[in-house]
């Protein structure tokens, strides 16, 4: 079922955002879509797009009760989400709990480590420039925000982290890293904005000790694994078994 929709105001990687019957609301579609490497590895997987609306509205309602605010408004249908409409701050807030991919590329850490405290790496997101890291004097250089803003946002990213972590662990998942993204409503409130689903963070299944077969998350896309649908369908089911 596709709800009422207004014009098409932006279609991204994986979704698409449409206009609502309030100016300071948006309805966001899934899509089926399925990149990586910067969208220079593409397929179209039946299915994705429901689960991950399903993973995330789960994830936002939970992340509300704990007093986290979200753009998250409901859903509209099984592919559809109400969400309030933000200025998306152009970064990628990374949050790593165990050392993994890029990080043991560009570093002697051993992969597998636990980071403890989480390392938070802030990106420019900007997929021509391929979303680089950016260090503190970049961040000040560019002037995308303020030495408050940037306070909030890494206050708000490690409260997400603290409650996805426990959040997960209580699904026998492990948290390894994931990817935020935040924006201001029209009332200039920081929001954790976008998705958050096995597209943006890693996922281990403690109950499974192969390295390749514990992975539950786009890892599987990214490294021909197979069986992306039946993983994010794996943290579907237990997301709504809480």
């Amino acid at each position: 079922m596709t709800p009422d929709h207004g014009p098409l105001l932006y279609e991204g990687k994986a979704k698409r955002v449409f206009a609502a019957d309030q100016p300071d609301r948006v309805l966001v579609e899934f899509k089926n879509d399925a990149t990586a490497f910067n969208a220079l590895k593409r397929a179209e997987l039946e299915g994705k797009g429901r689960l991950n609306c399903q993973i995330s509205a789960r994830l936002f309602e939970m992340l509300e009760r704990e007093g986290v605010p979200t753009h998250y408004l409901g859903l509209a249908a099984e592919t559809w989400m109400l969400v309030q409409h933000v200025d998306v701050i152009p970064l990628e807030v990374v949050i790593r709990n165990v050392a993994t991919g890029s990080l043991c590329k560009q570093t002697p850490i051993a992969a597998g480590t636990e980071l403890s405290p989480a390392l938070l790496d802030l990106y420019y997101k900007d997929d021509n420039l391929g979303d680089p890291l950016l260090s503190e004097s970049r961040l000040q250089l560019l002037g995308l925000i303020s030495s408050q803003q940037r306070l909030e946002i890494e206050q708000l990213a490690r409260r997400v982290n603290q409650l996805l972590l426990s959040f997960f662990e209580s699904l026998d998942l492990l948290l390894v890293d994931f990817k935020l993204e935040l924006g201001l409503n029209s009332a200039g409130q920081l929001l954790v904005a976008d998705e958050i689903s096995p597209d943006t963070c890693r996922l281990w299944d403690h109950r499974n000790s192969d390295p390749q077969a514990r992975i539950l998350d786009k890892d599987r896309f990214r490294q021909d694994l197979g069986g992306v649908i039946e993983a994010y369908g794996e943290i579907l089911k237990r997301v709504q078994g809480v």
